[in-house]
């Protein structure tokens, strides 16, 4: 009867140790440059408009080990919040955006990190009197400030409509 409690614990301990080593191994299972790209939009942030007028802030923070970006808006010109969710898929190789704000409005947005800037874009939005999609850019500029530009743009990605021009300044 020892005999075998012995090798249970034995065997036990064994597959408990096998199984932290594991964990280990994969400590930062979203670390390197593609998971790296939008870090730039990581932080506090006051946001102005062209003319210089503070809109809002921004809480950009990492969560799940690196995994994922959040931001959490607030403006500053109206009770407007939001919060989105930015990760990178690995499956598909796309930078991904999912958004929701105070008002129920949400929105699904796919892209890519090309030329310095991230640019995420929604599917086709059947619309009338045209369809349209969602875009969104952000480019870190030389003095640390992000810019942020929300668009419409047409089938064949021409811009129809400027949305929101947004400029990051970390607080």
């Amino acid at each position: 009867m020892n005999l075998a409690k012995n090798q249970f614990i034995y065997i036990f301990f064994t597959l408990i140790s096998a199984v932290i080593v594991a964990q280990n191994q994969n400590e930062a299972p979203c670390s390197g440059e593609k998971y790296e790209q939008f870090d730039f939009w990581e932080g506090n942030w006051k946001v102005y408009d062209k003319e210089g007028d503070l809109v809002g802030t921004n809480k950009v923070v990492k969560l799940q080990d690196d995994c994922v970006l959040q931001e959490n808006w607030a403006s500053k010109l109206s009770s407007n919040t939001g919060t989105s969710y930015n990760f990178y898929n690995t499956a598909n190789g796309t930078w991904n955006q999912i958004w929701i704000d105070n008002s129920g409005f949400t929105m699904n947005l796919k892209g890519h990190f090309r030329d310095g800037k991230m640019v995420l874009k929604s599917e086709l939005i059947h619309a009338k009197p045209r369809s349209f999609a969602n875009q969104i850019t952000w480019k870190k500029n030389k003095d640390n400030t992000v810019t942020q530009i929300w668009t419409t743009v047409d089938e064949n990605g021409k811009i129809l409509y400027e949305i929101f021009y947004g400029i990051y300044k970390k607080q």
